[in-house]
């Protein structure tokens, strides 16, 4: 064999790096995404805590039961299971698109979205906590 058949050509070359470039732009698109439902997830677990403890001041200011007692409590723990079962989905999706697409290589299994998201889970897990049961820190 020559050296010219062993020597890959400049287009081979370029083509493997054009897909480990594309591959690595997915994968942030991915990072991306996850990001954005993180942000999403704490929305609604701070909008739905909000809701409830703001009508459970009213209440407690006015010293009375309404109709509708537990109509912002509800709708609060609907918000807070809602961002909290975003949040895991996301990371599933997340782990799920890059199990698909394949670890690059030098990139470690380890990913800060994923962490994040998992404690955006946990931390809704502790509002939904407190609010149903009307107990603890929050």
């Amino acid at each position: 064999m020559s050296a010219d058949a062993q020597k890959p050509d400049s287009a081979t070359a370029m083509a493997q790096e054009r897909t480990s470039l594309a591959e690595h732009r997915t994968l942030l698109a991915e990072e991306r995404t996850l990001m954005a439902w993180i942000r999403t997830s704490v929305s609604l677990i701070g909008f739905g805590f909000t809701i409830y403890k703001f009508f459970e001041y009213l209440r407690e200011a006015e010293e009375k039961a309404g109709r509708f007692e537990h109509g912002p409590r509800n709708l609060g723990l609907l918000l807070i299971a809602m961002g909290t079962l975003a949040a895991v989905a996301a990371a599933l999706q997340y782990r799920a698109a890059v199990r698909a697409l394949g670890v690059p290589k030098g990139r470690s299994r380890f990913s800060l979205p994923v962490a994040g998201s998992v404690t955006v889970a946990l931390v809704g897990v502790a509002a939904f906590l407190s609010v149903y049961f009307g107990v603890g820190p929050f």
